[in-house]
């Protein structure tokens, strides 16, 4: 049941990569590319740890690609609300 699960939360974080990629696509928006980045990540880390299930000493490697995920969500987000220069 883990796997089915596992493998539906990365069939769905691809859906949402492709998602943001084609609002980037249509608007050239830096933020809608540094989200679809981080859903193909977290995707990434799905099939990550299912590969090393059985290692749990590279584990850490694998949620260092999820932490990358949501460090993108953030720059995106102080990318989009950040004061331009005049």
């Amino acid at each position: 049941m883990n796997d089915f699960l596992s493998g539906t939360v990365f069939a769905l974080c691809c859906i949402a990569g492709l998602f943001f990629l084609r609002f980037w696509r249509k608007t050239r928006d830096r933020f809608f590319a540094f989200f679809a980045a981080s859903f193909f990540l977290m995707a990434l880390h799905r099939v990550v740890v299912l590969a090393l299930r059985d290692s749990n000493e590279h584990l850490v490697a694998a949620y260092l690609i999820r932490l990358l995920a949501f460090v993108l969500i953030l720059v995106a987000i102080v990318d989009k609300n950040r004061v331009p220069k005049k």
